[in-house]
């Protein structure tokens, strides 16, 4: 996992972070200038004080709360075991991805990229009724990869003549079928623009045409999270609020400027083929990563830098919430998009930690991992807090934390660093 931290905005806190090779997929991409530490694991800070993120009256209050960085694939595997822990997460997410079917519906309608948002929205969603798997079946549904094959089959759904539909009540249906109807008709005032079904989300296409409807990307989630049922105390946050593309960029320590995040993390050379990204293996970047950051979609000049503002719910959360986690990921396309934005920086290093690391003080680590941990190092850093975490194989991607082990070892520090705040309360 990525670096998480636990920690309150004046008490004692204690910062965790945890390592997976999702997390650092590839070793040449690494960050070498980064103000929160070169480290591509999952981390948490956790917070002395009680203080906790607004959640609805339905939640438990007793369950501690989180903020959560991170991209829209690797944490997805330990979701629903998170969910048997607390429910009061803040997921936080880029919205800069151009990959996928995202790229195609960024290219043909603009806005920012929606990919992540509902993959992590759809692992929230209901499944406790045969209605709730059948919704989450369908906006969970990709067209085949054969453009006329794709086209047909999106033809049958948006017309409720696919099978797809079994099982969805009339008032679910005539909502989803409405925002796709009109991301179709999005589409077809776009004759200029031929847009390629093939691999397509029926999800993304669902939320895209609300965000378009609504002229807002909140507005949208919040429509997903109803239709799909997520916990009222679980917010799905994009990382910047915007109806705008976003475009990640990157500097590589020779002068080289990458544009788009795609590129940055699997370099294509032009091809259109569907990325893999369970364990890819792509040629080495000419040169080690300096930095990340934003750049314009817009104009003339798009390598011209911008500066996107930070979500202030975002922001809100960080300041709040029992314990900030970095998922695992790729630490440069899926944890840097969130940590470089104005803002989100300050607040975390403004959080009181008894620790000398500002950002990071535990460290969760695969046992029998691909990367090596040298804990000297974490050491000079401030990282004293090191966690060895059962691991499984998994033949597509190697060795991955065991979810159960994963969150049991996540609960437990943060049971105890809480515990021991009460105390010193007292």
């Amino acid at each position: 996992m990525a670096d998480s931290w636990l920690g309150p905005s004046t008490s004692p806190s204690f910062h965790l972070c945890s390592i997976s090779k999702a997390m650092t997929t590839q070793s040449h991409h690494s960050l070498s200038h980064f103000p929160f530490g070169s480290l591509s694991p999952m981390a948490t800070l956790r917070s002395s004080s009680l203080n906790h993120c607004r959640c609805s009256s339905n939640s438990n209050p007793n369950q501690p709360s989180l903020l959560v960085f991170s991209g829209g694939t690797a944490f997805n595997g330990v979701v629903e075991e998170l969910k048997n822990f607390t429910t009061r997460v803040a997921h936080v997410l880029p919205v800069s991805d151009d990959g996928g079917s995202t790229a195609e519906i960024v290219r043909v309608l603009g806005g920012p990229a929606v990919g992540d948002i509902r993959s992590r929205c759809l692992r929230l969603s209901d499944q406790s009724s045969a209605e709730a798997l059948a919704v989450r079946r369908l906006l969970g549904h990709r067209l085949p990869l054969d453009a006329p094959m794709a086209k047909s089959e999106w033809y049958d759904i948006v017309e409720g003549q696919h099978l797809l539909w079994n099982g969805v009540s009339k008032p679910y249906r005539e909502t989803i079928r409405a925002f796709l109807a009109y991301f179709q008709n999005q589409i077809l005032r776009r004759s200029d623009e031929s847009f390629c079904f093939s691999n397509g989300s029926i999800g993304n296409f669902f939320f895209a045409g609300a965000r378009i409807f609504f002229q807002s990307l909140d507005a949208a989630i919040f429509l997903f999270s109803r239709v799909s049922d997520i916990p009222s105390e679980s917010l799905v946050l994009p990382v910047i609020s915007t109806n705008d593309r976003l475009t990640l960029g990157c500097e590589l320590w020779d002068g080289t400027i990458i544009r788009g995040q795609n590129e940055i993390s699997h370099p294509s050379c032009g091809s259109m083929e569907p990325i893999n990204k369970e364990r890819s293996s792509v040629p080495a970047l000419p040169s080690r990563i300096k930095r990340v950051f934003y750049m314009s979609s817009e104009g003339s000049n798009l390598l011209h830098e911008v500066f996107p503002t930070a979500n202030p719910a975002v922001l809100d959360q960080l300041s709040n919430v029992d314990c900030i986690i970095y998922a695992m990921g790729s630490l440069v396309t899926s944890i840097c998009p969130s940590l470089v934005l104005l803002g989100i920086g300050e607040i975390i290093s403004s959080r009181s930690c008894r620790k000398p690391s500002q950002y990071i003080n535990t460290l969760l680590v695969p046992k029998d991992g691909e990367i090596p941990v040298d804990v000297q190092c974490l050491a000079a850093q401030g990282i004293f807090d090191v966690i060895n975490v059962d691991s499984i194989h998994d033949p597509k991607v190697g060795v991955i934390f065991d979810p159960k082990s994963l969150i049991q070892s996540l609960a437990d520090v943060v049971a105890t660093h809480m515990s021991t705040n009460v105390k010193e309360l007292n």
